[in-house]
């Protein structure tokens, strides 16, 4: 018999068979409408809405790295004038009469350095400036930067300067290590946003099994009836009892979230401080996530209303003073918990705007603008790269950028979680055929290379791809009888690759197309390495 419990809508024929012919044209896509994990939505926690991806492309790959380091994105919705925020005192009289109403006069500045001054609305960051805990990236963006919100968006998430992309930059590297979730789902939901949501730069190919709760009275429900879909009754010779075993397993691991994120939230208690705001109500949830050990390493929060076409001045100055009350509250409270030195954040944004003011007391779409980190891992203060040239603006009255956003992303990739610098290369389509150079933002990862999973001195694996082949190397510290077995996505046995004794320091390169001896289609798999010490498994791509 074939299974439909809960809401599954797989059918039975006349004999109480599995319906094949029905649902032959089904792809994962349909199975995921079908029991509605299809979609955005969010939980409730502490008044505000809080959105469970699972598995994020990007977390879920951290949450198997060897660090315990924590990001944070801060995303800035509608494009912030990065002038009006990190102000250019340098050339004050350039940006003043491009600015004549809009510009922010010296007696309201907070003077960073000599050069570089913020607006008194960002006071709550003078003393983060003091403590050796902020630094700015200047003129961040790309060439023939777009002006479009979604456009700019997409293309901040999915690093794709040529095409349209569904997948972000995160995602791709998700991809390459997808950890072994059918075998062993992580304990902790690998990424968590908060006051959106979804946002591209989390989306893999495949990977966007999202669920969401929107009432906490059925979030506890589902923990206290353990409401948990059976596997034990799928029938697995229908065509879809291994699809079917896939959601209810990828469901029941979101049930688990809601609970360990209920615990953990409840494990540490309120700092104070934070402003009854949107900003504030999301840094207070993280922090108490954080303190309670969730486990969590990615985390995005936003705020919207940075579109300041007109009536800037007001406008922008409410949005910056939620802002640094809200970071400079954050890092009170972690600094006291002491977690300061373990959690990154950083302001991301579709666009800047234009450098001269419109009509409008405003600023319409512009180009590059600054990124700001916070945190005592940046081990010091200061500016990091040039600042636009002022004088040298294009015909739309724009500056020119400065500082390649991927470089930015490539440097917290591979300098604070430790990602490996080729597949961060891979992950940001470079096509240059060199690495992007990291920028010095205070930090270098010191840890071990979580693109080679190890178990202390028991085993390495690295996949790596060639001419179109796919190849597993593997080294082990000692001699050791090793099984490698190939999974599909849904968890069916395809091949054992190989069987055999390895000896203590030798390289051995398994060619997984050959070694199948077995035709493969295209796409993501999973192998399982079996030793005398134990189990090991990873992602790869057959292409």
């Amino acid at each position: 018999m074939c299974n439909n419990h809960h809401h599954s809508n797989i059918k039975l024929d006349k004999n109480g068979n599995c319906n094949t012919d029905e649902h032959k044209n089904w792809n994962r896509r349909s199975f995921l409408q079908a029991l509605g994990l299809v979609g955005g939505g969010s939980m409730m926690l502490a008044n505000t809405p809080l959105s469970v991806s699972k598995p994020s492309p990007l977390s879920m790959a951290l949450s198997q790295a060897e660090t315990d380091k924590i990001l944070i994105l801060v995303r800035l919705q509608g494009g912030n004038d990065g002038f009006n925020t990190i102000i250019p005192v340098y050339d004050y009289d350039i940006y003043a009469n491009a600015r004549p109403l809009i510009r922010i006069p010296p007696s309201e500045f907070i003077s960073l350095n000599d050069d570089f001054a913020m607006p008194k609305p960002m006071n709550k960051l003078e003393g983060v400036w003091g403590d050796g805990k902020m630094k700015v990236v200047h003129g961040v963006g790309y060439e023939n930067s777009s002006l479009s919100h979604f456009k700019g968006s997409d293309i901040y998430a999915n690093t794709n300067l040529v095409e349209d992309d569904r997948t972000g930059f995160m995602g791709r590297y998700f991809s390459e290590i997808y950890p072994d979730y059918f075998f062993n789902p992580p304990a902790s939901p690998p990424s968590i946003q908060i006051g959106s949501i979804g946002n591209l730069v989390f989306k893999g190919t495949e990977s966007d099994y999202s669920f969401a709760v929107s009432d906490p009275r059925r979030l506890l429900q589902i923990i206290e009836n353990e409401t948990f879909y059976n596997l034990d009754d799928i029938d697995e010779n229908c065509t879809y009892g291994d699809k079917l075993r896939f959601l209810r397993e990828a469901t029941n691991t979101t049930f688990n979230y809601a609970e360990v994120i209920s615990a953990a939230y409840e494990r540490s208690t309120d700092f104070g401080g934070y402003l009854d705001d949107s900003l504030g109500r999301q840094f207070s949830i993280i922090s108490r996530l954080i303190k309670g050990g969730l486990g969590t390493k990615v985390y995005l929060v936003t705020l919207g209303g940075f579109d300041t076409h007109n009536n800037q001045i007001q406008r922008h100055q409410q949005l910056l003073t939620s802002f640094s009350e809200a970071i400079s509250n954050f890092y009170a409270d972690l600094t006291a918990a002491g977690w300061d030195d373990r959690v990154l954040s950083m302001t991301m944004s579709e666009f800047g705007r234009r450098f001269r003011e419109n009509g409008s007391l405003g600023t319409d779409h512009g180009t590059a603008a600054p990124t700001m980190f916070f945190g005592t891992g940046l081990n010091g203060s200061g500016f990091v790269g040039e600042h636009p040239d002022l004088n040298d603006l294009t015909r739309g009255g724009n500056v020119t950028n400065t500082t390649d956003f991927r470089r930015v992303y490539a440097t917290v990739m591979k300098d604070w979680l430790c990602v490996d610098e080729a597949m961060v290369g891979r992950a940001l389509l470079d096509t240059n055929g060199g690495p992007f150079e990291s920028l010095d933002l205070g930090f270098n990862c010191s840890g071990t290379n979580p693109g080679i999973p190890t178990d202390g001195e028991s085993l390495a694996h690295i996949p790596t791809y060639s001419d179109s082949q796919t190849y597993i190397n593997i080294v082990s510290p000692q001699t050791t009888h090793i099984e490698v077995t190939l999974y599909n996505v849904v968890g069916q046995k395809v091949a054992t690759l190989a069987n055999e004794m390895l000896m203590e320091g030798v390289n051995m390169v398994v060619n997984v197309k050959e070694s199948a001896n077995t035709r493969l289609s295209t796409g993501p798999y999973v192998y399982q390495i079996q030793t005398n010490n134990g189990n090991f498994s990873k992602s790869i791509v057959i292409s």
